[in-house]
């Protein structure tokens, strides 16, 4: 069987923009780093902080629930931590797994990190690692063919859905430390 290929092409228009091209020579200012002078609270979008990492909303997300975790200091890459923040974010990432697990009961999670630019990171400068709860069938082809994304929430009822469950995962939730 032949692999079939479909356009994406609702992309073009981003990556081939100077706002994707200053995010990847590390030009003007990070919009994560603005959101975190900004603090924890739905209009930043910042479901939680602690003194190394932090978990936001994806403001242009593949679908519900879709969560960043990421680093409080602006690095690029993992060999740009120091191993305090390292473990800072893979606690982060946990927290985040576990509580949209929680929040969404779905069948499984999308995780991982896009680094550079090539691999499809939007925003390259400052590191950031994905989560995204997926459902059996979930899958269809409204990005690519009708440059449509189909979300059954608004950022705000996600924001509203996790932040709940992130209150009440105290610093001695053994899930998450």
């Amino acid at each position: 069987m032949g692999l079939d290929r479909f356009a994406a092409s609702w992309r073009e228009s981003y990556v081939t923009s100077p706002e994707a091209s200053a995010n990847a020579r590390d030009e003007g200012d990070c919009v994560f780093c603005s959101l975190l002078l900004r603090g924890v609270g739905i209009d930043s979008g910042i479901l939680w902080q602690d003194e190394h990492s932090f978990i936001v909303l994806n403001a242009f997300p593949y679908g519900s629930g879709h969560l960043l975790a990421l680093p409080n200091r602006h690095v690029a890459s993992f060999a740009d931590l120091n191993v305090v923040e390292y473990t800072a974010l893979a606690l982060a990432q946990r927290r985040m797994v576990t509580a949209l697990e929680r929040a969404y009961q779905p069948d499984g999670l999308n995780v991982g990190a896009n680094l550079g630019r090539a691999a499809g990171a939007g925003i390259p400068k400052h590191l950031h690692l994905h989560a995204l709860p997926r459902w059996s069938g979930d899958t269809n082809f409204m990005s690519t063919i009708g440059e449509t994304r189909v979300l059954s929430e608004s950022l705000e009822s996600t924001w509203n859905k996790v932040s709940q469950v992130l209150a009440t995962m105290g610093p001695d939730d053994p899930s998450v430390d």
